[in-house]
């Protein structure tokens, strides 16, 4: 009866409504035996994930911190059958994974292992195999599981063993149950936050109509207009005309986002892991550092002279919505030394952060607008013409404050890989250095006493535009000095995200793992702490062989507003599902798992994992929770987060909660 009861209690954790309910189970194995040559066979083991998701290779990573490997187990004895050999898996080439820092090895969708065995004695023979293994999408991991199938020779395929729970198992798994309070006020959200498309967007329309002030294109707005109203045949043509070409200049930069989508679909990890991809940051510093020469006036970047062109000729030659389409199209070519920096930062911003190729289409649709728009409203209002200030060398200068501002934002892509390879070649007072020197240099290239090779000569008097950027370039160094002290006044919390966190520093820091933080490895020493210091509890489901968990660790807590925070206001509890130190005999236990079949707790990970899956009806890492010391939800959990900004948000609204459940 009791043991009735007690599963009556686990049921009703599992039914009641539910923070996040994640019960996943994207594997699905299938084993088998078939006969090779007489006293030989080959034990057949499909695993089949569901799409996204993948399995890792058998040979483990030469690395400290590496993903867990796949491993087969078999009862084989000198009476029964040998093995012949390891077992066989699939050849796929290893893929290089700047968190783990090692080509790692694994298989996705299909995954097909042999076992060749040679048979001593079929005699009531009894075949084992035991799958260990763990599974990995792009944004979780699964903790380690286990799966034993059984089979013999006459029937060929296997059938997955279970054991029977005992009592003594519900008793254990009821006691890691926790009586978390609030569950009801967090219930799931299903919608999906448009903030970083709108977000993208804007910042793509900015861009577009920065680029719109350069002199590759500034001056081709009046001449385009004046093209289109003068050789129409009456004013509403030539409007018809002048709207047809903003329209193409806009599709034309949407388009321009496709292969992206093909990228995203063959392999996520170039367009959504930047932050943490070592050779893509090396390459868009290079691009930026080659993009900002460009604009200081040392050399042109244009695309091939024989494109626009051919394009201009088509244009000329081909009437009708054809030609206006080559006319935008020869636009985008020929304006390219100048708007290509600017998409160049669109590019690396937008891919940098969740939604890849798709925010990317948002922020080319935004930039491909502000181009467009003035061709079509200058046309409705054609007097509005005369207002436009004349091209000349105002045009240049917008030119060399970009070229600065290009030279600053490299080193933001360079300082990713340095954080992420840990040379210590930018640590922060050298970042900021940089950032000063930039600011010092566009102050003095705006008042004149510096010159680049495509300025004409020093005026006499300063423009009232160069004085204004001039100064505001100038108090922007002046914030940036305290960053280079080891005081207070180093957190410059306007810039927060951008400069390495505040721990990478010339100066001595503590710098203990993850991050220096001080991390609880066990739940109820972490409780205890809390209810010492009367602060919130943050615990941190995690795994050492979790990649997005050391993304989380070294892109989002490695943010200085967010390090603070939790360093400062909270009680860390990080909980490994993966740690595989054995537990004391008589605290393993079998479990059941949600997803059927029973798991064996043999290791702390175990443990951790079913603790997890008991009180928050999850089973996936990285998985944030905040509650108080009494167990009383302070929000709703959260997962894999990599944009850092609603990530402290999440954090500031459980600090915000806590104080008010205190009053």
């Amino acid at each position: 009866m009791k043991k009735i009861v007690v599963l009556f209690v686990l049921l009703g954790w599992f039914c009641s409504p539910v923070i996040a309910q994640e019960f996943l189970d994207p594997v699905s194995w299938d084993v088998k035996i078939e006969n090779e040559a007489d006293d030989l066979y080959n034990i057949i083991i499909t695993a089949e994930m569901d799409p996204g998701w993948h399995i890792y290779s058998q040979e483990e990573a030469d690395v400290e911190l590496a993903p867990i490997p796949t491993e087969f187990a078999y009862n084989n004895s000198p009476e029964t059958f040998e093995l012949v050999g390891k077992t066989q898996e699939p050849d796929v080439k290893p893929f290089w994974d700047p968190v783990f820092e090692a080509d790692i090895v694994y298989f996705g969708d299909k995954a097909v292992f042999i076992q060749p065995i040679k048979v001593i004695n079929e005699e009531n023979l009894k075949i084992s195999v035991e799958i260990y293994y763990s599974v990995c999408d792009d944004e979780k991991c699964l903790p380690p599981d286990t799966k034993t199938f059984e089979l013999g020779l006459t029937d060929g395929s296997a059938t997955a063993t279970t054991e029977e729970l005992t009592e003594a198992d519900l008793e254990k798994t009821a006691a890691l149950t926790v009586d978390i309070k609030g569950k009801e006020n967090f219930e799931p959200d299903d919608e999906k936050s448009e903030k970083g498309f709108l977000t993208i967007f804007l910042l793509g329309f900015v861009g577009g109509l920065i680029a719109l002030l350069t002199p590759c294109v500034f001056p081709m707005i009046p001449l385009t207009v004046s093209f289109f109203t003068k050789s129409a045949k009456n004013r509403q043509n030539g409007l018809a005309n002048a709207i047809l070409y903003g329209l193409f200049i806009f599709l034309i930069y949407v388009l321009l986002s496709i292969p992206f989508h093909l990228l995203d679909s063959v392999d996520p990890e170039i367009l959504n892991n930047i932050s943490t991809n070592v050779t893509l940051n090396i390459i868009f510093f290079v691009i930026f550092i080659v993009f900002a020469f460009s604009f200081f006036g040392y050399y042109e970047i244009t695309l091939p002279s024989s494109w626009s062109s051919k394009m201009d000729s088509k244009a000329t030659s081909i009437g009708g919505f054809i030609g206006i389409f080559f006319m935008a199209l020869t636009l985008a070519i020929v304006s390219f030394s100048c708007t290509g920096p600017i998409l160049g930062s669109l590019l690396g911003g937008s891919l940098s952060s969740d939604g890849g190729a798709m925010q990317l289409s948002f922020g080319m649709g935004g930039f491909g607008l502000a181009l467009a728009l003035p061709f079509a409203l200058f046309a409705m209002f054609p007097n509005w013409l005369n207002n436009l200030p004349k091209s000349g060398g105002w045009l240049n200068t917008v030119k060399v404050v970009l070229g600065f501002i290009e030279l600053g934002l490299a080193f933001k892509f360079l300082s990713n890989a340095d954080l992420v390879e840990h040379w210590g070649l930018l640590k922060r007072e050298i970042f900021i250095g940089i950032w000063i020197l930039c600011a010092l240099g566009m102050a003095l290239y705006l008042f004149g006493f510096i010159r680049f090779p495509h300025d004409g000569p020093k005026k006499k008097k300063i423009p009232i535009g160069n004085l204004i950027v001039g100064i505001a370039s100038f108090a922007f160094m002046l914030y940036l000095i305290p960053g280079l002290t080891n005081s207070s006044y180093a957190n410059l919390k306007m810039l927060s995200g951008f400069p390495p966190p505040l721990f990478y520093s010339l100066y001595d820091k503590d710098t203990d793992a993850p991050l220096g933080l001080e991390a609880y490895k066990d739940f109820d020493e972490g409780v205890a702490a809390a209810k010492a210091s009367g602060k919130p509890i943050m615990i941190d489901f995690t795994g050492w062989a979790c990649v997005n968990c050391r993304k989380m660790e070294e892109q989002v807590w490695s943010q200085e507003d967010i390090f603070k925070t939790i360093n400062e206001e909270y009680v860390l509890i990080s909980l490994y599902v993966d740690d595989r130190k054995e537990l004391q005999e008589e605290d393993k236990f079998s479990f059941l798992k949600p997803t059927g079949g029973v798991k064996k707790i043999k290791t702390i990970g175990d443990k951790w994992a079913t603790f997890q899956t008991v009180n928050f009806q999850n089973n996936s890492q990285p998985y944030y929770v905040l509650m108080d010391a009494d167990f009383n939800l302070l929000n709703k959990p959260t997962a894999y987060t990599p944009d850092a900004d609603e990530y402290l948000a999440w954090l500031k609204e459980g600090l915000k909660n806590f104080s008010g459940s205190k009053k």
